[in-house]
């Protein structure tokens, strides 16, 4: 694994690898604190949107493995506009030991792996956001004792990038899962079919039906109806999306325990109820948590001198 921009960029085995990477490191850090694996490491953070838990995890995670973050603000580095991408990439890339970049165009995260000379993280992007589904994944690596093939997964809203990376970690893991999205807002049939080209892949399932996908499902997942740089669409999506809401009437159809996660923000009383998000089925800031555990386990991977 030289670069993490999608899923696509490791095999099953690396993926559950730093599942139980993830798993030890919270131990650890639980218990008294993470040994310096990245001591004198330096992690270089792009930001072209906004960001709460991408920011502070990143940040934390590389504090506790005893190195250092460098938070880059839109307004410094103008990606591709005050200086072009490759510029970018060679230069950044000759200070720090990673770079991770949150960005609206995939292809700016795909140029800035081109060209750089040290690992770069995919942060968030149009198309993919695989730190969140890496976290996700932990979570219900956590929920379900470690056996994650054959359980089932329902994602329930946009076809958007987190359910593109939903799609791939899932597979990776051998989980089921099923995406219920209206029409003409299903994930793209490209990624769909890389999910199941993967031979760990379960089974899966796109649906416009939302009863279809959390039937007996153990984990409903959903997220924003409208995400960032979406602004224009959301009074069309607020009337299409509705019957998409996760609310006790839907969560009745699933598995009698099943847990339910959102990668925040959340915008109660639309995707999912109040109701539902204090409920004991969530498992929504566990999950939260979990990108600083999850990521710490990517970061030691990429940047690490010694195997923890």
């Amino acid at each position: 694994m030289t670069h993490f921009i999608s899923l696509a960029d490791v095999t099953a085995a690396e993926f559950l690898d730093l599942l139980a990477l993830a798993k030890q490191l919270k131990t650890e850090q639980k218990r008294g604190g993470n040994r310096p694996l990245l001591q004198g490491k330096t992690l270089g953070m792009v930001f072209q949107k906004p960001s709460l838990r991408t920011r502070v995890s990143f940040d934390a995670g590389m504090l506790q493995l005893g190195g250092h973050a460098l938070y880059l603000s839109p307004n410094e580095i103008r990606l591709g506009e005050r200086e072009s991408t490759p510029d970018v990439a060679r230069v950044l890339g000759g200070y720090v030991d990673a770079i991770m970049a949150r960005v609206f165009a995939h292809n700016d995260i795909q140029t800035l792996a081109a060209y750089s000379p040290v690992p770069v993280i995919n942060g968030l992007s149009d198309t993919f956001h695989p730190c969140q589904a890496l976290a996700d994944i932990f979570t219900l690596y956590e929920q379900w004792d470690g056996a994650l093939a054959g359980h089932t997964m329902a994602y329930v809203g946009d076809g958007n990038n987190v359910s593109h990376s939903l799609l791939l970690a899932s597979a990776l893991a051998g989980i089921n899962i099923r995406v219920a999205s209206p029409p003409g807002y299903e994930p793209k049939s490209a990624v769909v079919q890389q999910a199941r080209s993967l031979p760990s892949a379960g089974e899966i399932t796109i649906t416009n039906d939302p009863l279809r996908a959390v039937d007996g499902a153990e984990a409903i997942y959903t997220d924003v109806w409208a995400s960032m740089g979406q602004e224009k669409e959301q009074q069309k999506r607020l009337r299409i999306f509705p019957p998409y809401q996760v609310n006790t009437e839907l969560l009745a159809h699933a598995e009698q325990n099943a847990i339910v996660l959102h990668c925040l923000p959340a915008h109660r009383g639309e995707e999912i109820t109040d109701e539902v998000m204090e409920s004991p089925h969530s498992r929504v800031f566990e999950q939260a948590e979990n990108r600083l555990h999850a990521q710490k386990a990517l970061l030691v991977r990429l940047m690490a001198r010694e195997e923890a």
